[in-house]
């Protein structure tokens, strides 16, 4: 049994990306120390041989602390650019008529190759085209099948390789290039607990990635794109875990959108009982100082009262001056959230209907059981997670304790809000699970001598099904 030398007093998690400023085993274990559930290796970056030393790095630290932590691999996705200049870049008045082909023959102030017949093949009059994260727009004028003529809304300076945007369509192209199938195929390999998919655009790209998943990792769809939301419940329902990418999502909608759509888009997770990461810019302005703006602080709050399981940190942790400190205020003020009594109304208004099944009906019951006589915490046993996930949907004012003798669900549910887990061997009859579950919780400081947890699991013991099982049990001296 993993006996961790620390345990996390907050429910929602924190997610770091890994980099340069980060990827060395010191850094890595300080990171954790400070407050990281899960690493993301973002796989835009770095070669597969570097992902896997940080890979086993990571290990190092969870076996040293006997604690499970989640590894995220992030795809990158396909990446659609503009091809290159004769003089390097081009400055593009507003106003002006300019052209995108399938030349490959350098750029003018008057055209250049855009190297991608799937957008010709979506481009009609008034679609527009976004630039560089949305610093250049442009409107199309006329559509071919190997050029469009668009004129600038907001002009400015267009260089080589600048990425394209075509925020009110959805493109015949597969999430998935033949770059994100080798990286897919090198991180299963590994054994990372989560596939983190970019460019989803419908519930097929979600479907193509699970099939090749197949069961070995949790997948987690990316919204990143307005066109994913059109089909945001079928995409979700497919789905482990969801991530809001606002980065990505704010250059293909207005600004004013993007609140409202992480709203929306946590609520349907949560309804739908699946983790839900809120994402980007979450604390920008310490990748170079070392304290948040106002508002930052705001918002990482704001993704917490609306019962989010995590948030992440991206370029403040890979490639940031502060990753330590970072992490450390990202900690501090989910904590403080969670004591404001207006946290934990919030949760219980949002709580959705439970579907009419017995897994449900026994889960909403343990919530109300333990907050009726002050349970310690509500111990979960499960195989493949959906015991303990379907317990976090309720979102309990009592610790979720999660015992497995499946490590790999362990990492996976590192991300899982107010989850804590330890790896055991499996039960076998219903007294070994009342004294494993009362042992692990004294043990671990989860309930002392004369409180009282509250018990699910699903029967048969060890098989992946539904949760069947209620009891409550009495923690007496030594568990």
């Amino acid at each position: 049994m993993m006996k961790p030398v620390i345990r996390r007093t907050r429910s929602a998690k924190i997610v770091a990306t890994l980099g340069p400023a980060s990827n060395s085993e010191a850094m890595i274990e300080t990171l954790f120390l400070a407050g990281v559930d899960v690493f993301r290796m973002n796989f835009s970056h770095g070669s597969h041989e570097d992902h896997a030393a940080t890979y086993e790095r990571i290990r190092r630290v969870e076996k040293n602390h006997h604690h499970a932590i989640g590894i995220m691999a992030d795809l990158q996705g396909p990446k659609l650019r503009v091809g290159t200049f004769a003089e390097g870049k081009i400055n593009l008045p507003t106003g002006e008529r300019f052209r995108f082909d399938l030349d490959p023959t350098p750029g003018t102030n008057k055209r250049v190759c855009l190297p991608h017949p799937e957008i010709f093949a979506v481009l009609k009059q008034g679609t527009e085209l976004l630039v560089d994260d949305g610093k250049v727009r442009l409107l199309v004028e006329e559509a071919g099948r190997e050029s469009a003529e668009v004129v600038a809304l907001a002009g400015g300076v267009i260089s080589n390789r600048k990425g394209v945007n075509v925020p009110n369509a959805v493109l015949p192209i597969s999430a998935l290039t033949t770059k994100d199938r080798a990286d897919l195929a090198f991180a299963l390999d590994l054994g990372v607990d989560w596939i983190a998919m970019s460019f989803v655009q419908r519930p097929a790209d979600v479907a193509e990635g699970r099939a090749l998943i197949d069961g070995r990792a949790f997948l987690l769809a990316k919204i990143e794109k307005p066109a994913a939301l059109d089909a945001l419940d079928d995409i979700i329902a497919l789905s482990d875990g969801i991530m809001v990418a606002r980065g990505d999502l704010g250059v293909e909608m207005p600004p004013e959108d993007v609140p409202v759509m992480q709203r929306r888009i946590v609520h349907a997770s949560r309804t739908a009982g699946k983790p839900v990461i809120v994402a980007t810019q979450m604390l920008e302005s310490m990748i170079k100082v070392p304290t948040p703006t106002r508002a930052e602080a705001s918002d990482v709050a704001t993704a917490i009262y609306e019962g989010a399981d995590a948030v992440m940190l991206s370029a403040e942790t890979a490639a940031g001056d502060f990753p330590v400190e970072s992490v450390s205020i990202m900690n501090r003020i989910i904590s403080r959230v969670q004591t404001d009594p207006l946290y934990w109304k919030g949760l219980d208004a949002e709580q959705s209907d439970h579907r009419p099944t017995t897994a449900d009906a026994i889960t909403a019951a343990a919530k109300q059981v333990a907050e009726t006589i002050g349970a310690s915490a509500i111990v979960t046993f499960t195989s493949s997670g959906s015991t303990t996930l379907r317990a976090a949907r309720e979102r309990p004012r009592s610790p979720i304790l999660c015992v497995t003798a499946n490590l790999a669900t362990s990492r996976r549910l590192a991300l899982a809000w107010g989850v804590y887990s330890v790896v055991s061997r499996d039960i076998t009859t219903f007294s070994d699970m009342v004294h494993k579950a009362s042992r692990i919780a004294y043990s671990h400081g989860f309930a002392g001598e004369g409180e009282k947890v509250v018990i699910t699991a699903g029967v048969p013991f060890g098989s992946p099904g539904g949760t069947n099982i209620l009891r409550i049990a009495q923690i007496h001296e030594g568990g």
